[in-house]
Formats: C-alpha cells, structure tokens, sequence
C-alpha cells in the first residue's frame, strides 16, 4: 500500500561516500531538488492515478537518482519527491499546491490526476510560475485558457475524435450511438465529437449523459441496442468504462465498432475483461512498446520497477513530459521561466514521438485510435502511426 504521505529521497547509485570530506560548497550544491505533487491514493481518481501518473513519478526519480541525480546544467542531484494523498478531491488538490508553491517553495512541482484537478491547480501553478506538463488533463478549456506555463500534453478532444470519425467512416460506419460522462472531459469530448460528425455521413442515433460514480449502465445500453447502431462510443472514465462493457456483454450488445475511452488502454481492462473479451475493443491510445526502441526500453523499465505495465495511452504521455522536463533542467537549470521557454520554444523528442506546443497545446502528436487485439492494445489509426491494421469487425464478446 501506498503511504498516504511521503517526503522521499529514493537512494541512487551515487550515495554520498565519504561526505564529511566534500567540502561546504559542494555539499549545498548537491542538496536534493525538492519535487512536489500530489497523487490520488485513495477515492474515485486512484485507479487512474496509479496506473497513468503515480509509477511513473517514482520511476523516473529511481532512475535520475541511480545516475547520480537530475542533470542539472552539469550538476547532479538527488530526487527529494515531496507528496501526499489529494483522496481524489479537488479542493485538496489546490490546499496542496498552494503550500507546496507559496510556503515549502518547492523546487519544481508534478501535475496531479486528471482533466478537474488541473483545471482546479493549473491558474495557481501559472500564477506562482511553476511549469507544468499535464499528462492527463483532457480539455479544451485549458488551452483557451492561455496560460503561458501550463502545457498538455495529451492529444485534445477535437484531434482524437476526429482520429475516430476519420476511422470510423473510412471503415463504412452509418450509425453512431454515444454516453458521457457529465463532466469537464466527458462534455468537452462530446462536444467535439458532433462537431466531428457533420458531413461525416455518420447519424447520431441516440446520445445521453451520465453522472460520475454510476453503478448501473445497462438501461440506457439497451435503448442504444434497441437501435442497433454500426457504432458505440462512450467517453467514460476507468470504471464506467469497465461497467459499460460488462453490460454490454450481459445483454448482447456487440456492435460493429466498440469504443471507450480511459481505461481502455489500461492492463486492468484486459485482466478484468480478459484478453479474449477485450478482444477488438476500442478506445484513446497512442503507443505500445512497438511504437520505438525509446517506448520499449519504457514499457521494459517500468515492468521492471513497479512490477506493472504501464497503459497505452497516458503513461506515454506522462513519460514523455518527464522526458522534456529532464532536458529543460539539464539545459537551463531550475529557473522556473527558462524552463518555461525551453518547453514553449522546442520541439521534443519522446517516446511517443516529436512534441511541440501551440500555446498550451501538444500540436505534434496526432489524434489516434487503439484496439486490444491478441493481448496488446495496438496503435490502429491513423495509418501512420499505427503498430497493427483495425480490425474492422469486433468479433463476439468472449
């Protein structure tokens, strides 16, 4: 289990040996950099948390601190990762922040989970500047709301279902039926899917909204069967996600094209669903261990160290702004504003590909499609990017 509060030092290779000899100045100069975020452990967020964001927070400052530290404009030093329990509340997230900004002055701090929560904190980070690369804020508020140092880092709404009507019309879909979420995400994504829609030759045949924490999906999966569409979509969060397929099944809902959005990608979903289940679902994803030799010696890493797999959707992500932040600091060291810039003013190199910002928006990485298929949760649109052909029709739930 997860302590619910942590001040972390994880211990590298290069352990202070011999210290009472180093002298004063270079004792302060390898004083740890101080890294503060808060992390749903506990509450609705923590299955998300733990799978996309959490990990890898660890495993990227178990990995800087056994190279000796974060690279620094030359200089090493060690990971201190200051954090706590947010209990998947919104005002918790934003009392955090605050003290870890405004009071402990903490060197550099790491998003927490979630499109609400950064919402929520991303004003006070840009207020206080503090850089910040989101790995799970979906939401096109955020970018309009042009803050110069908070960056998403996830495709938006407008390019993923774009991705998806591209696909699902080039693959001969006529009917559509959708359910979301009634949040931030799930109406942003909504939104940005009638708009998606027009001229597509794709009807909409019913759409209905849910609240968040719903226990019970199948009346509304029977209305959508009744109508017998070529396409489901659902922009549901990790356990609806789950619930709404499992329903499904229950009642013989297998249309031609399935699709889910958070929790898709997630090894959880294909261990819940069983690989055989989740076979020719589809949802958000933009990489697996084939999309580079970068993403593989990830995906290898991190099985390694936190005895998981990480998702194939926003674990990518979430290592890739590590990846920028890493060279940012190595290039400009911890001032906040040349951080900033460095983000704002480069294209990155990550494992899931060449990143650039539009203002607060990741504009180099397109919108994409995945599907389970034979156990892998396979990159299948655009073509471009894709690690396997779509299989156009989702075979029987198993």
């Amino acid at each position: 289990m997860v302590q619910a509060n942590r001040r972390l030092i994880i211990k590298g290779a290069a352990v202070s040996v011999g210290a009472m000899s180093v002298a004063p100045h270079l004792l302060a100069q390898a004083a740890p950099v101080r890294i503060g975020y808060t992390m749903a452990r506990t509450g609705p967020w923590t299955g998300g948390a733990q799978t996309s964001q959490e990990p890898n927070y660890l495993l990227w400052a178990e990995q800087q601190n056994a190279a000796g530290g974060l690279d620094i404009k030359g200089v090493r030093r060690r990971i201190e990762l200051i954090s706590s329990d947010d209990r998947s509340d919104v005002e918790t997230c934003v009392r955090t922040y605050q003290k870890l900004m405004a009071s402990d002055r903490v060197d550099l701090v790491l998003p927490p989970w979630g499109s609400n929560a950064n919402f929520a904190v991303a004003p006070l980070a840009n207020r206080l500047g503090y850089p910040f690369l989101a790995p799970t804020a979906l939401s096109r508020r955020l970018a309009e709301m042009k803050l110069p140092y908070f960056f998403l880092l996830l495709q938006q709404p407008a390019p993923m279902t774009n991705a998806l009507v591209d696909m699902l019309k080039a693959n001969g879909c006529k009917t559509l039926a959708c359910i979301y979420v009634d949040d931030l995400f799930g109406l942003e994504n909504y939104a940005a899917l009638k708009v998606a829609l027009q001229g597509s030759g794709i009807q909409m045949v019913e759409d209905k909204s849910y609240p968040g924490g719903v226990k019970d999906l199948s009346p509304v999966l029977r209305s959508i069967k009744d109508k017998n569409p070529d396409a489901f979509v659902g922009f549901t969060y990790p356990p609806d996600t789950i619930l709404a397929s499992r329903q499904a099944k229950e009642i013989g809902f297998n249309p031609k094209f399935f699709y889910a959005s958070v929790g898709t990608a997630f090894p959880l979903y294909k261990n819940v669903m069983t690989p055989a289940g989740a076979e020719g679902v589809l949802g958000m994803g933009s990489w697996n261990s084939k999309s580079s030799p970068g993403a593989k010696a990830y995906f290898d890493a991190h099985v390694a160290s936190q005895k998981k797999e990480p998702d194939r959707w926003a674990s990518g992500a979430c290592w890739a702004g590590l990846e920028i932040l890493t060279n940012a600091v190595k290039q400009v060291g911890l001032d906040r504003k040349a951080i900033r810039d460095y983000v704002a003013g480069n294209t990155h190199k990550t494992i899931i590909g060449d990143i650039r910002f539009n203002g607060s928006e990741n504009v180099g990485t397109p919108g994409s499609v995945g599907q389970w298929q034979n156990g892998e949760f396979e990159v299948v649109w655009p073509r471009s990017m894709a690690t396997a052909a779509l299989n156009p029709v989702k075979p029987n739930w198993s």
